[in-house]
């Protein structure tokens, strides 16, 4: 992989038929985070594997998931060599200052990586670990799905929870999960639409691989233009988001990408779109 990110052991980078597998490695601990400020800790290199993935053309979709019972655990609650204190600032300012240096650029990239990106939630997700599931574009679970929050701890829920879990569940749904504690199985994290999927943990990577499937074989320029257009839309009014997708149309509808489908379709082949 010579033009692609420096792999370490613990965030594993797996390209597969289209699709890049991000794997959370450090099951002993529930894959929880590997430092935090160092230039190899997992928040970097999560970001440098979105990156690599959003500018690599073979890649067409980026799935999140964990090795073993956990999806993330969030911080390392040990300490010790993997969790120094000294690279976390004190006092109230120096925590404000750490959410918004180290995790508030992760967490927008993740939502605005160009590409689809999937979390395969194989287990717990505790505190960023919840985080990066709720910004991937699309969330598959099971029975063993867990979320986590640290707020009976004295943490709120950050790095954009407090944004997209009302638009995602309903205001009532997101604040009974934050007055009670922080947890949500995955039956009642489907049931309020947390989840796009529910399946049981046997089937879980076979359930994302065929959602990976389709993606792959629907026009990526599409996919593209349509995300921006609807993440912007959860901002915008009604008339601004037919706008955009008006605009956008006289974009995609010339494209390569359109011309390919209208030529696979006449003869009668399976499309090889591009991108463009």
């Amino acid at each position: 992989m010579s033009n692609g990110p420096e792999i370490v052991d613990y965030l594993r980078y797996e390209p597969e038929d289209g699709a890049l597998w991000i794997t959370f490695n450090r099951p002993e601990v529930l894959n929880a985070l590997h430092g935090y400020i160092r230039p190899d800790s997992t928040l970097n290199k999560l970001g440098e594997y979105l990156d690599a993935a959003d500018a690599d053309p073979d890649i067409r979709v980026i799935v999140i998931t964990g090795e073993g019972r956990g999806f993330c655990s969030g911080a390392d609650q040990r300490g010790g060599r993997d969790h120094p204190d000294e690279e976390r600032p004190g006092g109230a300012d120096g925590s404000r200052q750490f959410f918004s240096e180290i995790f508030t650029p992760l967490f927008r990239k993740i939502s605005s990586t160009r590409k689809p990106t999937i979390a395969m939630v194989n287990g717990v997700a505790v505190g960023a670990g919840l985080d990066i599931a709720l910004h991937c574009d699309i969330r598959i679970g099971c029975p063993e799905t867990r979320f986590f929050t640290y707020q009976n701890v004295g943490q709120l829920i950050h790095n954009g929870g407090m944004y997209y879990l009302p638009r995602m569940i309903g205001l009532g749904n997101a604040l009974e999960f934050l007055y009670t504690g922080g947890f949500l199985v995955g039956e009642d994290a489907y049931r309020m639409g947390l989840l796009n999927h529910y399946v049981p943990l046997e089937d879980l990577r076979e359930t994302t691989l065929e959602v990976c499937r389709k993606i792959i074989a629907s026009p990526p320029l599409v996919q593209w233009i349509g995300k921006r257009i609807m993440r912007a839309g959860l901002d915008s009014s009604f008339d601004t988001t037919l706008q955009l997708s008006a605009n956008a149309s006289a974009i995609t509808g010339s494209s390569e990408d359109a011309q390919e489908a209208r030529a696979a379709r006449s003869e009668r082949r399976q499309p090889m779109f591009r991108g463009r």
